[in-house]
């Protein structure tokens, strides 16, 4: 039996969310076109007769601009801490810059075996593919280098298999039906989140939070979560409305929907919006929203 952790990390939109979903086989972690769409550490968790491995999610690494931004370059550094292995998640779309090539070396000399995902295959052209490839296996110390489509679920067994490989021998470290270490309460904020990011589309800028008011299951098994759409401008505000409150509705229907999948019950789900000026760098404000006070 083999057991562990490995810490997925990447530049912002490279696929890490859509890989650790696509290992776990449920949605834990929210998927958008839009970088940094994930901005905090998501544990999801394999298990199978073999072998048991927790996935680490993390924010894309990029700049940060504003107290939110610092939170998930903390948590970024703190999920490489004390794993087993780390999976550098490269988009095959883009250009190989000298910044990834150095946080790949720091990340090698610091003991951490490192896989390589090439993701993305499944859009370029097999010579960038190749390009990239022959980059990546000049960087020595590296424990293995995989091209996937984590979208359509290309080479990701074998992916997950050079993974296995790493991980120490050991009992299961979480029980066999355990997923995610987050909370459902968690989880469907992050759906609102998510479909909000999809509907706006590029609208509204990165700013949209979500704070779960309510979340609550009656004694027939129906749950009624409320929640508030935070924006950081009034004029916003009406955006993420719409016209007659359809923009709002879709978020929220869509968002239901998925939230029913996830609970497997009814939801009644109410959605309001709220006008926080600048909440990204106001402490008070990320802590209600559930960042880790030590990180801000």
């Amino acid at each position: 039996m083999r057991s562990g952790f490995v810490a997925i990390i990447g530049r912002p939109n490279a696929g890490k969310s859509t890989l650790i979903n696509r290992f776990v086989g449920e949605k834990i972690s929210i998927v958008s076109k839009r970088p940094q769409t994930t901005r905090d550490k998501i544990t999801g968790v394999v298990t199978s007769e073999d072998y048991q491995i927790a996935f680490v999610d993390t924010p894309g690494i990029h700049s940060p601009r504003n107290s939110l931004g610092g939170y998930m370059m903390k948590s970024v550094r703190r999920a490489k801490e004390g794993v087993d292995a780390v999976l550098y998640v490269y988009d095959a779309g883009r250009p190989l810059s000298d910044n990834d090539i150095e946080m790949l070396q720091k990340t090698v000399s610091d003991g951490t075996p490192v896989v390589v995902c090439v993701n993305k295959t499944d859009e370029v052209q097999d010579e960038r593919v190749a390009e990239a490839f022959m980059k990546f296996k000049e960087i020595e110390g590296l424990s293995s280098i995989v091209p996937t489509s984590a979208l359509k679920g290309r080479n990701t067994d074998i992916l997950l298999a050079e993974l296995v490989k790493l991980m120490p021998e050991g009992e299961k470290l979480f029980p066999d039906d355990m997923l995610t270490d987050r909370t459902e309460r968690f989880l469907v904020g992050e759906m609102i989140r998510e479909k909000a990011l999809r509907f706006l589309n590029e609208e509204v800028p990165h700013g949209i939070g979500v704070e779960i008011k309510v979340f609550r299951e009656r004694e027939d098994g129906i749950v009624d979560v409320e929640a508030d759409i935070i924006c950081e401008r009034e004029s916003h505000k009406g955006i993420v409305i719409g016209k007659k409150g359809e923009t709002l509705k879709r978020i929220l229907t869509s968002a239901r929907i998925d939230m029913e999948e996830l609970l497997q019950t009814k939801v009644f789900l109410k959605g309001f919006v709220k006008v926080r000026s600048e909440w990204r760098d106001d402490e008070k404000v990320l802590r209600t929203l559930g960042y880790d006070k030590k990180d801000l």
